[in-house]
């Protein structure tokens, strides 16, 4: 479920998010503002690391079918 949730989320740069969270509407405590900074670089932390398994699983089926195919 979550990841129907995070896949219908527009694509924003961290560095945007980020700019976004510090120079948003609401001030946040900083108890507040760390947490949520901590929450958006898990989920992108989360996301490049399943990417890159993806990307690793898909080289290595390539590689399996090219060894087949010899």
């Amino acid at each position: 479920m979550a990841q129907q949730a995070e896949a219908s989320r527009p694509y924003i740069p961290l560095q945007d998010r980020l700019r976004q969270l510090l120079d948003g509407p609401v001030a946040l405590d900083k108890r507040a503002l760390l947490g949520t900074l901590y929450a958006e670089v898990s989920r992108y932390e989360t996301q490049a690391y399943a990417a890159g398994w993806n990307d690793a699983l898909a080289t290595v089926r390539r590689s399996s079918r090219r060894d087949e195919d010899a």
